[in-house]
């Protein structure tokens, strides 16, 4: 691969085309409110675990329309307050997995809750989390899953699975209501800009080559699932243009970058067919608060890897200590 989009400096200035509907603000207010008032407090299951440094609780909380969604919680050992916590989303494809993945987050001594992806979790790592609501016609894969209408639209629901995440460690009494990071990779990437936008009680968010971002463009400038999926949609339902675009737009996470206030630390690869780096770049000037972007010049959708997070490790100090 090399690099195939613009140039870092057209980067830096980059503004997406992608437009803001009139309602976006309406339109999740409205989900999430819809969301809330059927859902009940998280249950916690302790767990037997190989992991000496934390102690693990299976978590079923109330996502999109009250339904059930499993996540897993690692709490730090020795601890004599409520503990800050990072809660993590799940890149394309993948669920929760196992308890001893993701561990890397603890290091930073704060507790993890990883959220099940509904409907994913048959690639990658494992999910135990069904999507219950049925869809018209769909590419293979999730990204057209209902596209034709916002309110019908996969990531409705997910999204407000992602942000009653964060509602739920505010209820859980091991954690600390008042430090709490929203971060992932991908699509978790694009989940926390989400999140990030649509909860106040999140201090800051971490996304890494996140997806979901500046739809116009990425499915205009790369080949790669899951952007591909829109495309091989769209190449058959040719008359659903407008209209795939249009419930996107409240999808985006250019448009949800527009609400963020919270510190962001996001990264971008300048070889990524997967994530165009202008893509993560239209989000990240679009963003409200303070940003900063960890550029990797000669990687793929694998970022910085282990050097992205060491560097979202000492952002995420720099906020909760």
């Amino acid at each position: 691969m090399t690099q195939f989009d613009l140039p870092l400096d057209q980067l830096r200035t980059y503004r997406s085309s992608q437009s803001l509907p009139d309602d976006f603000d309406a339109f999740w207010q409205t989900t999430l409110e819809e969301s809330r008032s059927l859902g009940a407090p998280p249950r916690l299951i302790a767990v037997d675990s190989p992991i000496r440094i934390a102690d693990v609780y299976d978590v079923t909380y109330s996502g999109f329309g009250g339904q059930p969604i499993r996540a897993w919680l690692k709490v730090p050992r020795g601890l004599d307050r409520p503990a800050p916590v990072i809660v993590q989303y799940i890149g394309y494809g993948g669920g929760r997995g196992r308890p001893i993945e993701s561990l890397h987050w603890l290091a930073g001594g704060a507790a993890v809750l990883v959220m099940d992806t509904r409907g994913q979790g048959g690639t990658g790592s494992v999910g135990e989390t069904p999507d219950v609501d049925g869809a018209s016609a769909q590419a293979p894969g999730y990204m057209t899953r209902g596209i034709l209408s916002p309110e019908t639209y996969y990531y409705r629901r997910v999204i407000t699975d992602a942000v009653r995440a964060i509602d739920a460690v505010a209820d859980i009494d091991l954690l600390d209501a008042d430090r709490i990071v929203a971060a992932g990779t991908s699509q978790g990437g694009g989940l926390a800009l989400a999140a990030s936008a649509l909860s106040p009680q999140i201090r800051g968010v971490v996304a890494l080559v996140p997806f979901l971002c500046d739809f116009p463009r990425a499915i205009r400038i790369t080949d790669n699932a899951p952007y591909s999926e829109i495309v091989r949609y769209l190449s058959v339902h040719r008359e659903s243009v407008e209209a795939v675009l249009s419930t996107l737009r409240y999808f985006d996470g250019v448009n949800f970058a527009s609400r963020g206030q919270v510190p962001l630390l996001a990264s971008a690869a300048l070889m990524d067919a997967t994530c165009p780096p202008s893509t993560v770049f239209g989000a990240v000037n679009a963003w409200q608060g303070r940003s900063s972007v960890n550029v990797w010049p000669f990687n793929t959708h694998e970022g910085g890897g282990p050097d992205d997070h060491e560097r979202a490790l000492a952002f995420i100090h720099e906020l909760l200590d």
